[in-house]
């Protein structure tokens, strides 16, 4: 019965019996191992070991959604660490997708979304994956109780350690760190001073969208003011751009909203090919130089960067 309740394809191997489909393998051989031990314990799921040893190797194995998967074969017995850690990835990421379970990402924003009891829940916006994924991870570790974070977390993928805040059920990380001597009082004012700019068009970060309208209070909670080395945010009528942006030409607005986080001259040039006249090139460079001695933006390596 060297195949019986086996389906072999070009790429897997299903386990299958009385319609319910039991494991899935990459090898003819592991399914025929893994379907001998179904039948020997009379195909009860929860009889299976995160441990088995198979010949020479040693087989790590989780049950999730009603399925065996195999999740690593080693030569030497694998420690506990190395067993929770390969079970954890697999149950964020059980179909080996681009971002794993419960992220989503739409333009530059990653976005963790839960359904529960049939309605979505969204629990943060990020501009970064790492934080996503590291709020990800957390969550589903602590039943998605987001009154479970503390101010400091550490992230044993990124090994670093993360500021977190929860405000109005979104859970928000301000900064991270390689230890965990962190002064709150900056973090908070670097936060702060990130979603004044964002307010008042001196940076695009989207994933703050929700705190724009809500500073003073924000402000309060954390008992800092906004502050930013470049800019002052007290005593603004609307926009504290509005008195140099007003003095800009169209021409240096246009390259001024054609840098949009790393850009190349090259992107810039494609953003405004329909300006392009004689001494295209040389124009846009002249306008980039001055805007950068305005320090409206800076130049890294290759790339513009609106100053932030």
């Amino acid at each position: 019965m060297s195949e019986k309740y086996i389906r072999q394809n070009k790429s897997s191997c299903i386990i299958v019996k009385n319609s319910k489909t039991y494991a899935k393998t990459v090898s003819l051989e592991d399914s025929i191992f893994i379907r001998d031990f179904l039948i020997k314990n009379d195909w009860d799921l929860s009889k299976t070991p995160q441990l088995l040893k198979k010949d020479d190797d040693y087989l790590v194995l989780t049950v999730y959604e009603d399925k065996i998967h195999l999740l690593g074969k080693y030569r030497r017995e694998p420690d506990s660490e190395t067993i929770d850690k390969l079970v954890k990835k697999h149950k964020r990421n059980p179909n080996n997708s681009r971002y794993g379970l419960n992220i989503a990402r739409i333009f530059d924003t990653f976005i963790i979304k839960k359904q529960i009891a049939g309605e979505d829940y969204v629990f943060g916006y990020y501009d970064n994956l790492s934080d996503a994924e590291f709020v990800r991870n957390f969550l589903m570790d602590h039943m998605w109780n987001v009154n479970a974070f503390g101010q400091i977390e550490y992230d044993e993928d990124t090994d670093t350690y993360k500021v977190v805040e929860v405000i109005d059920d979104k859970v928000y990380v301000l900064d991270s760190s390689q230890n965990d001597s962190i002064d709150l009082n900056i973090v908070h004012e670097e936060f702060l001073a990130r979603i004044s700019k964002h307010k008042y068009g001196l940076a695009s970060d989207p994933h703050l969208d929700l705190l724009k309208d809500r500073i003073d209070e924000l402000e309060e909670r954390f008992n800092v003011k906004a502050q930013d080395e470049n800019w002052n945010f007290e005593n603004n009528v609307e926009n504290p751009l509005d008195e140099i942006i007003f003095t800009l030409t169209p021409f240096q607005k246009s390259v001024y909203d054609a840098v949009e986080g790393e850009t190349t001259f090259d992107d810039v040039k494609r953003k405004l090919i329909r300006y392009k006249s004689k001494n295209f090139d040389s124009k846009i460079e002249k306008n980039l130089n001055q805007l950068i001695d305005m320090k409206l933006i800076e130049k890294r390596d290759d790339f513009y960067i609106k100053i932030k």
